[in-house]
């Protein structure tokens, strides 16, 4: 998706020799499909392909680098829920939005709604205190049509593939609906088992014992294993590619059988120590490793966010309101013992991803420079923004290449913005290679070659596609 009337050159070098070829890389891939292989868009919107209620579901409902800068600047998260009742209609929550947009200048989030303000609805009109009416009853009459739905969005996005994140008892039936529906492109899950493997997850006993009951594995370590095995079996036949996996610290430690079958009993039963419930953790790490190489899943790790950081606002609006916050990320050691059993199995994809800069050039480059199965994860979350994209090519392309990055994942539950990601990586990733073909590091006909497999070829590859 490009916007038709903002600046062509939007996010492109300023000097104008590097400009002009960054302009004639970035032309290439403008309009190439949408490989999206990590997202959190749920498989029910285009499923049901029901119309967006308002602008407010639309664009702000459910996008925490909306709602979390707002609350920064004092307003009240329950204020930007609709709350009929309260007297807080959709129109009172776009006009909070609007009074405080002047917050947003210089943010990814704030650009990303303004390309999707221009490139989706035609909206050049800045939006503000005196323009907010306005521009909600243009969005508003648009989401009555049948091109502003959500399925006719996905076509016309030209999304090819595009990956969910599911619980790992998700019976899939509406991935099975989707395939049947003849949408175009792939709509997959992928397996998430989180909460049934970290023992301070909430609910983590009861997780277990469900997962046993479904699969009819005994209640024992290998039973359970067996369990996630039969439930990534199930995946793999509803089209996922890939198992994602979201911890606060990346530690791993391979433990002999009888040590684990110890640590399960102990953490199932309630009384496993900080310490055991860490190297539990850290075992189970090298478990979901283990079971990648046997059935083929990418294994995508997103380590360093302390999730929930604020227990008042988790307390009032529950998980995922906007307060998980990153924390410094250890790469080198903590993932050894797993690179140590399995770095080298052919096949095996790992992909690596921070929200911990520091640790771009010092831990994954020289990781992913070396090991076969390693791939850096693109800048995730706080950094999928045009400046921490350039800062994450700069310090990783010198030791590891172009060709170990993932590409380009959105990560994002926000549907109307999948485009405008991908075309802001698009943007600053011509930018970058077009200084090295000033520079004459670069050759310009590999330029094209890198620019071409960065939205194509390489993610195709990573995540087995």
């Amino acid at each position: 998706m490009t916007s038709p009337s903002r600046n062509p050159a939007r996010l492109l070098p300023v000097d104008p020799t590097t400009r002009a070829v960054a302009l004639d890389l970035y032309e290439r891939v403008a309009g190439s499909p949408i490989i999206s292989p990590h997202g959190h868009v749920p498989p029910s919107l285009l499923l049901d392909d029901e119309p967006y209620a308002d602008p407010v579901a639309l664009l702000v409902t459910g996008d925490h680098y909306v709602t979390r800068l707002l609350h920064a600047a004092g307003v009240d998260l329950a204020d930007l829920v609709v709350d009929e009742a309260a007297g807080r209609d959709a129109r009172t929550v776009w006009r909070t939005l609007a009074a405080h947009w002047h917050r947003f200048a210089g943010t990814a989030s704030g650009y990303w709604i303004e390309e999707e303000l221009d490139g989706v609805f035609g909206i050049t009109t800045p939006l503000g205190p005196d323009t907010a009416d306005a521009i909600y009853d243009e969005i508003a009459a648009a989401l009555v049509r049948p091109e502003f739905r959500p399925r006719a969005l996905f076509e016309r996005f030209g999304i090819e593939f595009l990956a969910t994140t599911d619980d790992p008892l998700d019976d899939l039936s509406e991935h099975a609906a989707l395939a049947a529906s003849g949408l175009p492109g792939r709509v997959v899950p992928t397996f998430r088992p989180d909460r049934y493997l970290d023992p301070d997850a909430v609910g983590f006993a009861g997780n277990v014992e469900r997962l046993l009951a479904a699969t009819g594995r005994p209640g024992d370590f290998a039973g359970y294993l067996g369990g996630i095995e039969d439930r990534r079996a199930h995946f793999i036949r509803h089209g996922a590619v890939s198992t994602d996996h979201g911890v606060e610290e990346l530690f791993t430690v391979d433990l002999d059988p009888a040590e684990g079958e110890r640590l399960f009993q102990a953490v199932v039963a309630g009384h496993a120590s900080a310490g055991e419930r860490r190297a539990f953790r850290g075992h189970m790490l090298v478990q979901m490793a283990r079971m990648s190489v046997a059935d083929g899943l990418v294994m995508t790790i997103h380590p360093g966010v302390l999730r929930n950081h604020s227990s008042a606002t988790h307390a009032r609006f529950g998980p995922d309101s906007g307060h998980d916050i990153p924390v410094a990320t250890e790469f080198t050691r903590g993932i050894r013992p797993l690179l140590e059993r399995y770095g080298l199995e052919p096949d095996f994809h790992l992909v690596l991803f921070a929200v911990d800069e520091t640790t771009y050039s010092r831990d994954l480059a020289p990781l992913a420079g070396f090991y076969p199965s390693v791939y850096l994860g693109a800048p995730w979350w706080f950094l999928d923004a045009p400046d921490a994209i350039a800062r994450h090519r700069a310090a990783v392309t010198e030791t590891a290449g172009f060709y170990r990055s993932s590409g380009f994942i959105d990560d994002t539950r926000a549907f109307l913005s999948i485009p405008a990601r991908h075309d802001t990586a698009r943007r600053v990733d011509a930018g970058f290679l077009a200084r090295l073909v000033v520079e004459g590091r670069v050759r310009m006909d590999a330029a094209e070659r890198i620019i071409d497999d960065l939205v194509d070829a390489i993610p195709r590859e990573v995540f087995k596609l």
